[in-house]
C-alpha cells in the first residue's frame, strides 16, 4: 500500500493557512480594481487568480477564489469597477466570476497528476491553468448568452465569443507568462 493511499485527507486548514486564503482574496480584489485602458479594457482579475493557485496549491487557491466570490455576493464591492451583489453575479458577465471556481477545480484535480522533477510540475500546472481558463470561458461565454438573450435579444456563440473572449485571450496569456515566473520566485524566497 501506498504512502499516498494510506494518508488520510486533509480536512482542516491552519491558520497560516488561512490567513494566505485571505491575503490572496483580498489581493484578487484589489486585482480586479486595477483596469488596464487599452482598446478592450480588462483588469488584472485573472492573474490574481492565477497567482492564488500557484502559490497557495488547488485546494488552498480554490478557497481563495470562494471566499472572493463570497464577498462580492453579499454585496462587499470586489468585482471589477468596485461593484458587488448578487446583481453582478447574476449578470452578463457572472458567469466568468463563477467559472473562476471551475478553473480552480481543474488546477485542484491535476495536482493529484503524479509527476517526477521540477519542470514537469510547472509543465503540468501550466496545462491545467489553460485548461481551467478555457473551461471558465466557455462557462462563462454560454452564461453571457443565456442572460443576453433575456435581458436584450438572443445572440450566436460567434457574437459572444468576439465580445467577451477573443479580445481577452492575448492579455489572459500574458498574465499566465508573468504569473508562472513570479509565484516560482515567490515560492522560493517565501517558503511558500
Amino acid at each position: 500500500m501506498s504512502q499516498a493511499a494510506a494518508a488520510p485527507a486533509r480536512s482542516k486548514f491552519t491558520t497560516k493557512e488561512i490567513v494566505l486564503i485571505a491575503l490572496m482574496a483580498v489581493i484578487t480584489a484589489v486585482c480586479s480594481w486595477i483596469s488596464v485602458p487599452t482598446e478592450v479594457p480588462f483588469t488584472l482579475q485573472t492573474f490574481a487568480v492565477f497567482c492564488s493557485l500557484l502559490l497557495l496549491g488547488g485546494r488552498n487557491g480554490f478557497f481563495s477564489v470562494l471566499v472572493y466570490i463570497l464577498l462580492g455576493a453579499v454585496g462587499i464591492p470586489v468585482f471589477a469597477g468596485f461593484s458587488g451583489g448578487m446583481g453582478v453575479i447574476l449578470g452578463t458577465t457572472g458567469g466568468y466570476i463563477v467559472g473562476f471556481l471551475l478553473l480552480a477545480l481543474v488546477y485542484w484535480l491535476a495536482e493529484k497528476i503524479p509527476v517526477s522533477g521540477k519542470a514537469p510540475r510547472i509543465c503540468v500546472n501550466v496545462i491545467a491553468l489553460v485548461m481551467g481558463t478555457v473551461l471558465c470561458y466557455a462557462f462563462g461565454t454560454f452564461w453571457f448568452m443565456h442572460v443576453y438573450a433575456k435581458e436584450a435579444e438572443a445572440i450566436d456563440l460567434g457574437t459572444a465569443m468576439k465580445w467577451c473572449v477573443i479580445p481577452f485571450i492575448p492579455f489572459d496569456l500574458i498574465k499566465l507568462a508573468v504569473a508562472v515566473p513570479l509565484c516560482e520566485s515567490i515560492k522560493k524566497y517565501a517558503k511558500l
